[in-house]
């Protein structure tokens, strides 16, 4: 489990430091402000999940596999490709529609931010591996 979530936060890391070089030099002549801030805040959240995406894999190798652990790495990697995902989209394209997405992703960050809040809580409690 480590090893997939630490793939997964490296790529994801990667992807937001290169959408982040395309917005500040391809884009910014294409994108008004208002679309400019969209872009600058899916690049921002794909930026700080990914961090929590590399927290979660040096957990998971301190405590072991846990279904929490697993379902928080679920949450926050859907979160990244629905909440930025549709930003991106949306700033790109200016299509509404995919913005219709972006709280599903808010939703799917929010959830995976409870699930390590959880974890702590049971954490204490007993083994890390009942949790």
């Amino acid at each position: 489990m480590a090893r997939y979530t630490l793939f997964i936060a490296s790529i994801s890391a990667f992807l937001a430091v290169a959408m982040g070089a395309f917005g500040a030099h391809a884009l910014k002549t294409v994108l008004d402000d208002k679309m400019m801030a969209v872009y600058k805040t899916a690049v921002l959240y794909q930026f700080v999940h990914s961090l929590a995406l590399f927290a979660l894999a040096i957990l998971v190798l301190l405590v072991g596999r846990s279904n929490l652990l697993l379902g928080s790495v679920a949450s926050f990697s859907v979160g990244i490709i629905l909440f930025s995902g549709s930003l991106y989209v949306l700033a790109i394209s200016g299509n509404a529609f995919f913005g219709l997405l972006t709280p599903l992703g808010g939703l799917a960050l929010l959830a995976g931010w409870l699930l390590l809040a959880v974890f702590a809580c049971r954490l204490s409690r007993g083994s890390p591996s009942e949790n």
